[in-house]
C-alpha cells in the first residue's frame, strides 16, 4: 500500500469545460478531462484542447484510477489509462506514477501482469520492420528474441498520460523477451519498442501479480455491474453470462456459438457457429486444488496437429483453461501421452543453431517434436480472441518431466513451459475419481497395468501380433502390376505441451 506522497501535483481548469485537470507527474504532457472527455495537452503551465476522446469500453478490470500500491518497494499510484486494439483484441495499459513522479505502467501480459519503466536507449532504434518474429537481437548489450511485431491503435484513454497516440491511427508496436538462462523474475523480462512516438518509446518490464503489489482502492464490482456481463447471444438468443474481467472470447452453452468480446459487451457481438461439439472429461466450471493452487476450469478447446510433410499424419488433444484470481491463467493440457500443466513464460528460451535443443532457466531440453497445429473446437471463456481455425506452428521440447513448447503465427511467437503430472492427480484434484480410468493416459505405465492383464488379453494381443506379420509379408510380396501396394497411417500419439498462443504480448 502507498504510504507516501506524491510530489507536488499541478492543476488548471480543463479549457473545455473548466472543470479541474490535475498533473501528478512532471513527465505527464496529456491527460483526458473526466467530466467533458476533452484531451488536453499541457505546455508549460497552459492548458489546450486538441480534440475529444472516445468513451471507454468497459473490460471490468480490478484496476481504476487512483488505485495505489507498492512495487519494489516504491509506491505508486495508478493515474492513467490506455486501450489498444489489434488483430487479435484488445488490451489495455496502466499509467503508474511512482512516489519521485517518474512513470512506469502496469500492462497485460497473457492473461497476467507485467511492471515496466521506461528505459534509456544506448543507440537509435531502427524501423520496426527491423524486428523479424522469432529473431534473435541485441538491446543495450541484451539479448532479446521477438516475440510480437503487430500493428496497434489507440482506442480510448482515461486519466494523465505521459504521451498519447493519435486516436485510431494505426502504429507498430514491437514486443522483445529476454533469453531466459537465469531463475525466474532475474532474467526473465519483457522489452516492448512503442513506434507511435518519435523517437519510439521504449520500457521493460518483469512478471508481477496483483497481490505482491499490495494494491488498494481497487474497483469494487456492484451486483448491477455483474449482471451488466449478461446478454442475449446474437445467434440463438440465449443468455450467456461472463465470469471473467478478461475474457475477449466466450462460447453460448446453448448453441455453441464463439462470441468475441474485444470490444465490449455493448458492441455489436461478431460470432461464429461451430458443430460437432466436443464433451469435455473435465466440466467447465470445475473446481479443484492442483499443485497447491486452487483453480477453475474456465475454457476447453480441442485441437489438431499434423506433420508438415504429410497432410495424412495427424493427432488431437485438449487443452482446459485454469483461472486463480491471484495467479491469473495456466493451462492443464491432455495428450495421449499424459497430462501436463503448463503456462506461457515471460522469458525468451534459447535454441540451438540446429534447432534441435533449446535452453531455458539453465536446463537443456530436447526436440521432440515439430508440426503444425489448428483450434478444432472451443468452449467457456478466454482471454484472448480464439476463433475456430487458428493455426500455429508448433514446436515442443521435453527434459524428463519437465516441458517446452513454442508456437508461433506470423506476426507473434509464445512459449510456454510446464511439468507432466500424474493423471490421479488430475482426477483428486477436480473430485473425478469415477472417472479414474477414463482419465489415464501413458502415464499409467507397463508396471502398473499388469497386474490387469488376463489370459484373454493376452490371447488377443497374440493375435494382432500374427495379423501384423500377416500384413508385412503381404506388403513385401505385393504385386504392384496386379495390387494396390499403398499405404497410408494416421498418427494418434503426440499432442502440445504448450498452453496456446495467439495473444500473447501485453495482449
Amino acid at each position: 500500500m502507498a504510504t507516501e506522497s506524491l510530489q507536488r501535483a499541478y492543476r488548471a481548469p480543463c479549457p473545455g469545460c473548466g472543470a479541474p485537470v490535475e498533473f501528478r507527474s512532471a513527465q505527464s504532457t496529456h491527460a483526458v478531462c473526466a467530466y467533458c472527455q476533452s484531451t488536453v495537452v499541457r505546455s508549460g503551465e497552459t492548458l489546450a484542447r486538441i480534440g475529444k476522446m472516445a468513451e471507454l469500453f468497459d473490460d471490468h478490470s480490478p484496476l481504476q484510477l487512483m488505485a495505489s500500491g507498492s512495487w519494489n518497494g516504491k509506491p505508486f499510484t495508478l493515474v492513467g489509462r490506455l486501450q489498444y486494439k489489434y488483430g487479435e483484441g484488445t488490451w489495455t495499459e496502466w499509467h503508474a506514477v511512482l512516489v519521485d513522479g517518474t512513470s512506469a505502467y502496469l500492462s497485460e501480459d497473457n492473461g497476467s501482469y507485467v511492471f515496466s519503466t521506461p528505459l534509456a536507449m544506448q543507440r537509435d532504434l531502427p524501423d520496426a520492420g527491423h524486428f523479424r518474429v522469432g529473431a534473435t537481437t541485441a538491446i543495450n548489450g541484451k539479448s532479446f528474441s521477438v516475440a510480437s511485431n503487430q500493428q496497434v491503435a489507440l482506442i480510448s484513454a482515461q486519466g494523465e498520460l505521459p504521451h498519447l497516440p493519435a486516436l485510431g491511427q494505426s502504429f507498430a508496436m514491437v514486443e522483445l523477451r529476454s533469453q531466459g538462462n537465469g531463475s525466474i523474475g532475474r532474467d526473465e523480462s519483457v522489452l516492448s519498442i512503442d513506434y507511435g512516438t518519435q523517437p519510439p518509446s521504449v520500457s521493460i518490464g518483469k512478471p508481477v501479480l496483483l497481490d505482491d503489489l499490495k494494491l488498494s482502492g481497487l474497483r469494487d464490482d456492484s451486483a448491477k455491474d455483474e449482471k451488466g456481463r449478461q446478454f442475449s447471444c446474437p445467434n440463438c438468443g440465449a443468455q450467456v453470462a461472463v465470469r471473467l474481467a478478461s475474457s475477449k472470447s466466450i462460447t453460448c452453452g446453448s448453441c455453441n456459438s464463439i462470441i468475441d468480446l474485444s470490444q465490449g459487451i455493448g458492441a455489436e457481438l461478431a460470432h461464429a457457429l461451430q458443430d460437432e461439439p466436443v464433451a469435455p472429461l473435465i466440466p467447465l466450471g470445475s473446481q479443484g486444488l492442483l499443485q497447491g493452487v486452487q483453480w477453475q476450469v474456465v475454457g476447453f478447446q480441442h485441437r489438431m496437429g499434423f506433420d508438415p510433410t504429410d497432410p495424412d499424419e495427424h493427432f488431437g488433444w485438449e487443452e482446459y483453461l485454469l483461472y486463480n484470481a491471484k495467479r491469473g491463467f495456466t493451462f492443464l493440457v491432455d495428450s495421449t501421452e499424459g497430462w501436463s500443466v503448463v503456462k506461457p513464460t515471460t522469458g525468451a528460451p534459447v535454441t540451438s543453431d540446429n534447432g534441435q535443443s533449446a535452453t531455458y532457466l539453465g536446463s537443456r531440453y530436447q526436440l521432440k517434436e515439430s508440426y503444425n497445429a489448428e483450434t478444432t473446437y472451443v468452449a467457456g471463456e478466454f482471454y484472448w480472441q480464439v476463433s475456430r481455425g487458428q493455426k500455429t506452428s508448433n514446436r515442443d521440447f521435453a527434459s524428463g518431466k519437465n516441458l517446452l513448447s513454442m508456437e508461433q503465427s506470423p506476426n507473434e511467437v509464445t512459449w510456454s513451459a510446464g511439468s507432466n503430472i500424474e493423471s490421479d492427480a488430475v482426477a483428486r484434484a477436480f473430485k473425478l475419481e469415477d472417472k479414474k480410468e477414463l482419465l489415464k493416459r501413458s502415464d499409467a505405465g507397463p508396471g502398473s497395468a499388469a497386474s490387469g492383464i488376463g489370459f484373454g488379453t493376452v490371447i488377443v494381443l497374440f493375435l494382432i501380433i500374427l495379423l501384423f506379420l500377416f500384413l508385412i509379408s503381404r506388403c513385401s510380396s505385393c504385386d504392384p502390376k496386379t495390387e494396390n501396394c499403398s499405404s497410408s497411417s494416421a498418427r494418434s500419439s503426440g499432442g502440445s505441451f504448450g498452453g496456446f498462443s495467439s495473444g500473447g504480448g501485453h495482449k
